[in-house]
C-alpha cells in the first residue's frame, strides 16, 4: 500500500500506484478530493503532455500550492497509462510504502 500524506492528513493511498520516473501515480479514485482543489498552474512534458495542478489544505495548516499534478489528457501511447492519474511532490508530501 503507498500513501500520500501532508502534516499527518492523507491525501491518497492506493496498491494499484504506476511508478513512472521514480513518482507514484495514484488512480484518481484514490484521491481525496476534499483536501486538493485545482490550481492555476500548468505545465508541459514532451511526451506527457499538459499537466494540471492541486493545491492542498489540510485543516489547520496553510494552504500548500501545487502539491498535486496530474495529465488530463496524455499525448503519447506510452504515457497513455497515467492519464488522469495523480502525483505527489516529495519535497512537499511524505509518500510512504506500507
Amino acid at each position: 500500500m503507498v500513501k500520500a500524506t501532508l502534516n499527518g492528513q492523507a491525501l491518497a493511498e492506493s496498491n494499484e500506484t504506476i511508478i513512472i520516473e521514480g513518482n507514484h501515480y495514484f488512480p484518481p479514485s484514490t484521491v481525496d478530493d476534499k483536501v486538493l482543489t485545482p490550481s492555476d498552474t500548468h505545465t508541459t512534458c514532451p511526451w506527457k503532455g499538459v499537466a494540471s495542478y492541486y493545491n492542498a489544505s489540510v485543516p489547520g495548516e496553510a494552504p500548500v500550492k501545487d502539491v498535486a499534478w496530474y495529465y488530463p489528457t496524455t499525448i503519447t501511447n506510452k504515457a497513455k497509462p497515467i492519464e488522469g492519474y495523480v502525483a505527489f511532490y516529495k519535497s512537499k508530501v511524505t509518500i510512504s510504502d506500507t
